[in-house]
Order: structure tokens, then C-alpha cells, then sequence
């Protein structure tokens, strides 16, 4: 078959040919943007998953289907290195200048970029990485004090006040938030709940690792009560085969239901997955349909392919301690595994593994589901660790 014409799209972030079972999510999220922009209270959204289960795409998604009804934002990734104002600053910069423009300047839009300015020219003291200027004079005693808490709340309360002015609402996109810092977490779930009491339009749409929850309540305590937190896992069986074949059958090519039930037995309904095989069982047929003789063939390379990728470049990361730790884990199966367990399996103490355990958390690598537990954020990098270091050592 024409390799032109795959339609699989294993990416990271890249959207699917189908984006199959997120559609009542979808809707959540829209109908939550609508209300807020009324004025009427909706929670605000952090979608937790694993790896792959398709947190990105949903994001991008629901920004799209956001901004075609009129609603404005500002998209934002946080890596493990940057400050929230690091980031926030150059998005929210070109953000309200794009709104400023939308129609006649108004009043509350040249009070947002004073306050923006004002809280630039704070941060840029506090945060080394703070780096964008707006041409614009500051208010003086706007979102200037040089605490996160306070100006971070003062200039959303502004962009707030701008949007509804507009008739429109504000929403900040982030996508993997359990990288910003605790403080600045607290600092930006403050503004939000502030946000929230006046009744104004500006709300946050996140993404990121299931520890996000905790973090979120450690953080502050009533983060429950302004947050939902959809949880993204893996596809259910039906969306899982209308992720494969839609995309096929739009090329006028099928899947047997064997060669289907082998694909989902190896991917588990991840959406990244899915993707990855769908690819590599469209490689390898000549022509339709793709039977199992064709996914026995596409396994090896499609784990090939994350192997030399989207696993390498996590394990390239790890210390030796760090990988010692996840061997041991992976001996054990896919998980959750009390601590106690991957001790033994070690042949330590709990609490000698604690450095171990807590950079591997820092990284991404792993989360507590449930206290002393210890899960992988990656699917099937039980599997993966196995490969690379086929003997378990204590």
C-alpha cells in the first residue's frame, strides 16, 4: 500500500486521524468555557493521564474549538526548568495585544497591558528567565509589588475585567503543569479562585501526570473545589478499533478482526500506541485487508520504534540508581507496587530508596497512585526496561 497515504499519526501532540472516544470530554470542557464566559461559575479543567493517552491532543483541541467560538487565551507548556512568569510573560504579552486589537481600544484592555508591564518589570527582578519587555508604561501599584501571590492575582483580575468588557472569556492552556513549581502552582491556583469570586471570565485548562491531583491540594486545600480532574486513560475497546479502522477505511483499506484484536491486545487501547501500530501494520501490508500476519510483523517494529524514541529518550534521562529502581519495579509487572515490595525486590531498605523514588517523580518517570505506591507514568515501560537490561540485580 501507498505509504503516502498512511493515515496514522503517532506524534508527540500530532493529532490523530480519529480522535475517538473524547467526545463527551470535549463537550465537558465547552459547555464549562460557554458558562464562563456568561459570567455563570463552571470549574476550571486539569486533565491527568499517563503518557500517550492523548492529554496534548485533547488540549490543542479543545483551544481550537475554543477559539472558533470567540473565546481568546493564552497556550503555554511548562518544562522542568522555567518559572510560570518565565513563560506566562511572552503568551500573555502577545495574548492581550491580539485582544487589545480585536476592536476599538478600551479601557480595561490598556489596563491589562499596564498591568502585564507592571508585572514584568516585578517578576524580571525575582525570576532570572523573565525576559519579554511590553512597550507600554506600568500602573503604578498594579500587579508591581514583586510577590507572585499578589501580582499574579492582580493581573488576572485585570484580563479578566478586559474580557468580560469584550463579552468574551480569557483562558490560560498549560500543558505539563505538574512541572511548575509548588509555590508558583499556589501563586496561580490564588489568582484563579480570586478569578473565580468576582465571577470573571478568565479561567485554566491543564494537562499533565496523575500526581498533578496532589500536588494541586498540597498547594492549596480548596484546589478540589475550584478544579475538576478529568482523568485521560486508554481507549475502551469500541474506540480503540474506530481509531484504527476510520482512518483505514477512508482510504478504502480493512482490518481483520483477528489482526484488530492482536493490535489492542499489544497496545492496551493507548492512543500513541494505536497510532504507532496502525503505521507499522500499513507498512508492512501489500494490500488489503492487514491481517494478524501483518501485526506479528508491525510489533517488532513498532517496538523498535519506541524503543530507539518515545522510551529512549526517558531512559536516556535516568541516573544508574534510577534505573536500578525502575528494573525493579518493571520484574515486579506493569504495577502499582508498594514500596516495600520494590525494597525486598532490592534487596534495601525502604527509606534508603527515598532519593531514589523522589527524583524519579521529579522527573515524570513514576507517581503514588495511593500512598506508598509507586506506578509508572509510561505504559508498557515495564516491558521497555526489561528489554534494555534483561537481568534483574539486586
Amino acid at each position: 500500500m501507498d505509504p503516502r497515504r498512511n493515515p496514522y499519526a503517532p506524534g508527540a501532540g500530532a493529532p490523530p486521524p480519529e480522535l475517538a472516544g473524547r467526545d463527551a470530554l470535549i463537550e465537558r470542557a465547552a459547555v464549562a468555557l460557554d458558562r464562563i464566559r456568561e459570567g455563570r461559575h463552571d470549574k476550571s479543567l486539569i486533565l491527568v493521564g499517563l503518557r500517550g493517552v492523548g492529554k496534548t491532543v485533547l488540549l490543542n483541541r479543545i483551544q481550537i474549538d475554543a477559539e472558533a467560538r470567540g473565546i481568546h487565551g493564552v497556550r503555554l507548556e511548562a518544562p522542568e526548568d522555567r518559572s510560570l512568569p518565565g513563560i506566562l510573560a511572552p503568551s500573555m504579552r502577545a495574548a492581550l495585544l491580539k485582544l487589545d486589537r480585536m476592536k476599538a481600544a478600551t479601557a480595561g484592555g490598556k489596563k491589562a497591558l499596564r498591568a502585564l508591564a507592571g508585572f514584568i518589570g516585578a517578576m524580571k527582578v525575582k525570576f532570572g528567565d523573565v525576559e519579554v519587555g511590553v512597550d507600554v508604561e506600568p500602573e503604578k501599584g498594579l500587579a508591581d509589588t514583586g510577590d507572585l501571590d499578589v501580582d499574579l492575582t492582580d493581573l488576572l483580575l485585570t484580563v479578566g475585567a478586559a474580557a468580560r468588557e469584550r463579552s468574551t472569556a480569557f483562558v490560560i492552556f498549560v500543558d505539563e503543569l505538574q512541572y511548575v513549581q509548588e509555590d508558583q502552582l499556589a501563586a496561580l491556583i490564588t489568582a484563579l479562585h480570586r478569578c473565580a469570586q468576582s465571577q470573571l471570565p478568565i479561567t485554566l485548562i491543564g494537562a499533565g501526570l496523575p500526581q498533578l491531583v496532589g500536588r494541586t491540594g498540597r498547594a492549596k486545600s480548596y484546589a478540589e473545589r475550584l478544579f475538576d480532574f478529568p482523568e485521560i486513560g486508554p481507549l475502551d475497546d469500541a474506540a480503540a478499533r474506530l481509531a484504527l479502522t476510520a482512518p483505514a477505511e477512508k482510504e478504502g483499506v480493512a482490518f481483520t478482526s483477528k489482526a484488530l484484536d492482536a493490535i489492542l491486545q499489544q497496545t492496551k487501547g493507548y492512543p500513541y500506541f494505536l497510532q504507532e501500530w496502525g503505521k507499522h501494520a500499513w507498512s508492512v501490508a501489500r494490500a488489503s485487508p492487514i491481517g494478524t500476519e501483518h501485526v506479528r510483523e508491525a510489533n517488532m517494529q513498532a517496538l523498535a520504534e519506541l524503543d530507539a524514541s518515545f522510551f529512549r529518550v526517558r531512559f536516556d534521562r535516568l541516573t544508574p540508581a534510577e534505573k536500578h529502581y525502575l528494573r525493579a519495579m518493571a520484574e515486579l509487572g506493569p504495577g502499582p507496587h508498594r514500596s516495600g515490595d520494590i525494597a525486598e525486590q532490592l534487596g534495601r531498605k525502604v527509606n534508603s530508596l527515598g532519593p531514589a523514588r523522589s527524583a524519579l517523580i521529579s522527573k515524570g518517570m513514576v507517581y503514588s497512585p495511593d500512598h506508598g505506591d509507586t506506578a509508572f507514568t509510561v505504559p508498557l515501560f515495564d516491558q521497555f526496561m526489561k528489554r534494555m537490561i534483561p537481568t534483574a540485580t539486586r
